[in-house]
């Protein structure tokens, strides 16, 4: 039986461009307001132009009852987007949706949560929400305080929560309120490996029953874990749909592209925040023996560069390196030290015979005091590092991560003569 039935939806936003200085003055201000309600629709000449963007474009599926569905795709592909439509946040600016059921989504850390009450008058909240009745919630209270962890502070207010404890309380509530169709965003990222295992158990143990299941993320390890079938969305179409190793392996075909560095060259067009923002990001190669691509003996320098805008701040820098399935191989940071405004940078070294052949991705996050991120720059670099192999006559895949050069002897403990 089908539960979710997506037809021909598209969604469209209108994104406004300023040109020059813009509306500056008050009577600026009140022309442009006279040309918005009087201008009947016609495009004038005020320094403001407008943009057509299509986040989704003629999208079409069927999902059936206890269906476990993988979405995959860039940043930007149209994923959330379609989340939220199917989660009756935003409608579809064309096209229908049908669902049989009712719906329990995780779209982002703290989803639903009012910030002013509690663990336990949120757990109650969320309940009422979803439609579901006091006694209902009250039967499955204890098992999602125990799943999220938050015993101890079950009656403090959630705004005090960290985004993991958020994180934690919001799937809880989700997965344990018997909804028939379960939407969950990338937020089991924020949570540590053992909640993310926990989580894609408790899924599974979800879709068994008969619910749905729709899973967004870069992981693509959790998705080959969980999910089924797949969908993968490129630039908001459906470009995609099946089987989920199928799917996964077509998807990873077409994202292996090398980018060994990202540069903006002001402020304002730069990526970021008004706190800070990227200036550049770059992966050095020492080629060896007159080379001119990576493998595995290849020493790497990675440099990152971000305006700091703030008067004074403790900040530190924390590079994430992923294999492209989205698993972190290692996560490094900075020393903590205090900055004020100006130009910042900061520089990695990974040695040769380190990395094992592969292809990775680099994301570089700035923290402040250690404990708050400011922005993190995801999949900032790509890159692919080549086998190479000397006085090995084996060919196979050599299997792992990394491939260090540890020291690692044999010796003849006994010798037994020849007869």
């Amino acid at each position: 039986m089908s539960v979710i039935t997506v037809e021909n939806i598209s969604k469209q936003y209108i994104i406004d461009h300023q040109r020059g200085k813009g509306v500056n003055t008050l009577r600026d201000v009140v022309a442009e307001n006279f040309r918005q309600w009087f201008g009947r629709g016609k495009q004038v000449e005020s320094g403001l132009t407008r943009e057509e963007f299509w986040a989704l474009r003629d999208v079409s599926f069927t999902i059936e009852q206890g269906d476990r569905v993988g979405i995959v795709g860039h940043n930007g592909a149209g994923k959330s987007t379609l989340l939220k439509i199917l989660s009756k946040i935003i409608e579809p600016t064309t096209g229908s949706v049908r669902i049989r059921g009712r719906v329990a989504s995780l779209l982002e850390v703290g989803t639903g949560f009012h910030p002013e009450l509690t663990g336990r008058e949120n757990i109650y909240l969320n309940g009422s929400l979803l439609g579901m009745t006091r006694s209902e919630i009250r039967k499955h209270f204890d098992e999602i305080v125990a799943f999220a962890g938050v015993e101890k502070f079950l009656d403090t207010p959630v705004k005090r929560y960290s985004s993991g404890m958020y994180v934690r309380l919001g799937f809880a509530i989700a997965a344990h309120l018997d909804p028939e169709i379960m939407i969950v965003d990338e937020v089991l990222a924020v949570g540590d490996a053992e909640f993310q295992k926990k989580s894609l158990g408790k899924m599974r143990d979800v879709s068994t029953s008969g619910r749905t299941i729709l899973f967004v993320s870069h992981n693509l390890t959790a998705v080959q874990a969980l999910c089924n079938k797949t969908l993968f969305f490129e630039k908001g179409r459906l470009v995609e749909q099946g089987e989920t190793n199928q799917v996964i392996q077509s998807y990873l075909s077409k994202v292996s592209k090398t980018r060994l560095a990202r540069q903006w060259d002001t402020p304002e067009e730069a990526p970021g925040n008004d706190l800070v923002r990227i200036r550049r990001i770059e992966l050095i190669p020492e080629y060896p023996d007159n080379t001119t691509h990576i493998d595995v003996r290849t020493p790497m320098r990675v440099r990152f560069e971000f305006w700091n805008m703030m008067e004074r701040a403790n900040l530190n820098l924390s590079l994430h390196l992923n294999s492209l399935t989205g698993e972190c191989i290692f996560n490094v940071g900075t020393q903590s030290l205090p900055y004020g405004k100006g130009l910042i940078a900061g520089e990695c070294l990974i040695p040769g015979y380190f990395l094992n052949d592969g292809s990775y991705t680099i994301s570089v996050m700035v923290v402040k005091d250690t404990v708050t991120p400011l922005f993190q720059l995801e999949e900032g670099l790509t890159f692919d590092v080549e086998d190479y192999r000397e006085g090995v006559a084996w060919y196979g895949k050599w299997p792992g991560y990394v491939r260090p050069q540890f020291r690692f002897e044999m010796e003849a403990l006994e010798e037994v003569p020849a007869k």
